[in-house]
């Protein structure tokens, strides 16, 4: 499937950012962290999404999510940045690395950006609520270390696995920057139906408080920015999804070379998510989308696509809204999302997916927000949104 006029022209522009002639732009946003001081003239925390549920003869708050906020004095931009962490992970994967230096939130606090940063409901500052969320899928230390590997024993768990340089340590049990990271993992929901429907809430109830934003996601936090805009269009300016959980319909299971890849069970019978999306024509079963896979994989080390068959259904809420789906050269996602952003183009969604290699950032894996290179992604990020979210007036 050909990229659109607006991809081909922003991954040109980052392109040019990054080259020995033009790196300049670039360098000066990937510096932003070293700057000197942040000035912040407010910050503070609330909660949204939360109802009351009885248990018994005992009342808890369950399906809230806990966010923290940051408003720079000098605001350059009228819209904020609404982060949100991936499966197992919380919001400290923003405000900081586990070596010590500063997260994206700072980076963009330093870009004049307003930070808004989300522990999804069940994760971190938002209570884990048994009886309403089930059975606590736990992150193991093993799983944790495959998201973070640097190690030569994981160079063939898939593969662009050997191409991973950029985490900052051993990214094995005994490291201490690894130790870190392992600390900060978090039970999760494990129900998809359950997550996106909670998430959909209290994304849509911080819109309404917050007004226009954009939504940045990381893996499962990716996912879920696409229930949370088609609830709240009017209110998404941008949608920036890190490796966003996927691909469409059914899921991949990693086998090895020389085969690589084989089909899993239908994770997202929506697509996209697990549950219901806003389609034109109506959906009403998701048995209407009527995944067909592609014949052939687009390369060697990239899976076979899922799609509509044609005619296709369109996401009508999500049209017009910019989207980006950013990819690392040395993650597992790297064989898969090409796919998420080929069912957004077939699906009406506009969107530019961002290859890091295709821009001269090499080297990462899944956890990019924590690596050695990290200001260099958000960096690549920055240049997207200021070549494409328009800003008027924004918010009162």
């Amino acid at each position: 499937m050909q990229r659109s006029t607006m991809q081909r022209t922003t991954l040109a522009t980052l392109a040019l950012l990054l080259s020995a002639g033009a790196g300049a732009a670039l360098a000066q946003d990937g510096q932003s962290s070293k700057k000197g001081p942040l000035v912040i003239a407010k910050q503070g925390y609330f909660y949204v999404g939360g109802t009351y549920q009885t248990v018994g003869t005992t009342q808890y708050v369950t399906g809230q999510a806990y966010v923290e906020y940051q408003i720079p004095q000098n605001v350059k931009h009228p819209y904020p940045i609404v982060m949100i962490e991936g499966f197992g992970l919380t919001g400290t994967n923003f405000t900081g690395t586990p070596d010590g230096r500063d997260g994206w939130a700072q980076f963009f606090l330093r870009e004049g950006y307003a930070v808004y940063v989300y522990d999804q409901p069940g994760r971190g500052r938002s209570a884990w609520v048994a009886s309403a969320y089930g059975a606590i899928p736990q992150p193991t230390s093993a799983s944790a270390s495959q998201s973070a590997f640097s190690r030569p024993e994981d160079a063939n768990l898939y593969p662009t696995a050997h191409l991973h340089t950029q985490w900052p340590g051993a990214g094995s049990i005994g490291d201490p920057i690894f130790d870190q990271f392992a600390a900060s993992t978090s039970p999760a929901i494990g129900s998809g139906l359950t997550y996106e429907a909670l998430n959909q809430k209290a994304g849509a109830d911080l819109l309404d408080r917050i007004g226009p934003a954009i939504l940045l996601g990381h893996s499962q936090g990716g996912l879920i920015l696409w229930p949370i805009a088609d609830a709240r269009p009017a209110l998404v300016k941008a949608l920036v999804a890190f490796e966003p959980g996927g691909p469409p319909f059914y899921g991949v299971r990693f086998i090895g070379p020389p085969n690589w890849f084989e089909n899993a069970a239908l994770s997202f019978p929506w697509g996209i998510t697990t549950g219901p999306m806003t389609y034109t024509p109506a959906v009403t079963n998701p048995a209407e989308l009527a995944p067909v896979q592609e014949a052939t994989a687009q390369g060697p080390t990239l899976v076979r696509c899922w799609r509509q068959s044609e005619p296709a259904h369109t996401l009508s809420n999500l049209r017009g809204i910019p989207t980006a789906i950013v990819t690392a050269e040395a993650s597992s996602p790297s064989t898969r999302d090409h796919c998420t952003s080929q069912f957004l183009t077939q699906a009406g969604v506009e969107n530019t997916h961002i290859r890091l290699s295709d821009v001269g950032v090499h080297g990462n894996g899944h956890m990019m927000m924590l690596e050695k290179n990290s200001d260099d992604i958000a960096a690549v990020v920055n240049q997207w949104l200021k070549a494409n979210v328009k800003e008027g007036k924004g918010p009162k």
